[in-house]
């Protein structure tokens, strides 16, 4: 069952935290200049430090959708970089993705996830339907655990149930996002990502088994 004090509590502590602004935006930059490092990920290692590494992609999910002012982005850049994803151009592609372009449908940091997942478990042959059957059935997982965690699937009701306390788009005027910014919305919208990348990862580490 959703735990919405909680929740509540966390969006006000990341509304109050200081964030290290040009620190985050010269890491981007290296990012975007030198791409996505790859990694050879050792599964003995990765399931060994498995709390390790939820803790570090929280982490940086939480500053990337801050720095970034995008849900999907920051929770797909963050596991990009742990699992050596993908590149800078999937990260260009998810812009019009926090909450499908605005329009308060499915949370960005469900499809950051989505979109990782697909890097990760889709494999490089295209007719390997076993594969992406494996990769709907993950994904279909991993968003009822979000549901559970978070309460909602989709971004408008997040926001007025955890977010703000209050129906709020910000993507639909200039007036909404003026709100929406003025009440720290881009910082207390790290307790869906935080939530998202970390069930994301764990499923990722978890298929190492």
């Amino acid at each position: 069952m959703t735990d919405f004090k909680a929740l509540r509590k966390r969006s006000d502590e990341l509304a109050a935290r200081e964030w290290d602004v040009p620190a985050l935006q010269a890491k981007i930059k290296k990012l975007t200049a030198e791409g996505i490092p790859r990694k050879k990920l050792d599964p003995a290692e990765m399931l060994a430090g498995r709390e390790k590494i939820l803790d570090r992609v929280q982490l940086r999910a939480e500053e990337y959708n801050f720095i970034l002012k995008n849900c999907a982005q920051g929770t797909a850049l963050s596991l990009m970089e742990e699992f050596g994803l993908g590149s800078m151009d999937t990260i260009h592609a998810l812009t019009p993705f926090p909450g499908i372009a605005g329009t308060g449908e499915i949370c960005g940091g469900i499809i950051g996830g989505l979109i990782c997942f697909g890097l990760f478990f889709g494999g490089t042959d295209r007719l390997d339907y076993k594969a992406l059957n494996n990769n709907i059935m993950v994904s279909q997982k991993f968003m009822n655990c979000f549901e559970n965690e978070v309460g909602h699937l989709y971004c408008s009701d997040i926001i007025e149930t955890v977010i703000l306390g209050h129906s709020c788009n910000p993507g639909e005027s200039e007036e909404s996002m003026m709100i929406f910014t003025g009440e720290k919305g881009f910082e207390r919208c790290g307790v869906p990502v935080s939530i998202g990348v970390r069930l994301a990862a764990g499923f990722m580490i978890d298929s190492m088994r």
